[in-house]
């Protein structure tokens, strides 16, 4: 019995300290912890999320490469949505910095060795579709629609 309460102890510590981030930015360490996943792949998919401490302490080691209390005090200032959300059927979904998105699905231009991209987002209310550079925010967009609806984007 002593042996299975000690396993269990360290499964939770373990999953603790691997915690499901999501990257809210393009920068190194700019990440949220996951908190909640509901009703992903469907339209009403929403993933609640929790920028922490620890997010912000990774933010200033990996990309200000200086972790300082003011360093992680700015940063646990950003304004982010504690929860990104998504219609899969659709392919509208609103990111972590409350950007509306609506993913069109595959880019039938899609070259790997040109500048363009795999799948089409294009901002709500723009028929432009986002350039894939970083300053567009597309992977980081990508990426959280991914997570919300895994079967859309493979």
């Amino acid at each position: 019995m002593r042996v299975l309460a000690v396993l269990g102890l360290s499964l939770v510590v373990g999953n603790a300290a691997h915690a499901e981030t999501l990257y809210y930015g393009g920068r190194a360490g700019m990440e949220v912890t996951v908190v909640k996943k509901s009703n992903i792949g469907t339209t009403h998919a929403k993933i609640a999320l929790k920028h922490t401490k620890a997010n912000a302490t990774a933010f200033c080691r990996d990309y200000v490469q200086k972790v300082t209390p003011k360093c992680i005090a700015d940063e646990m200032k950003v304004s982010l949505l504690t929860e990104i959300s998504a219609n899969c059927k659709t392919g509208k979904f609103v990111t972590a910095n409350g950007q509306g998105y609506q993913f069109l699905g595959s880019n039938t231009q899609y070259d790997p060795t040109a500048f363009n991209t795999e799948y089409l987002l294009v901002e709500v209310g723009s028929n432009e579709p986002l350039d894939g550079s970083s300053a567009s925010g597309y992977d980081v967009a990508l990426d959280q629609f991914k997570a919300l609806c895994p079967n859309r984007a493979q």
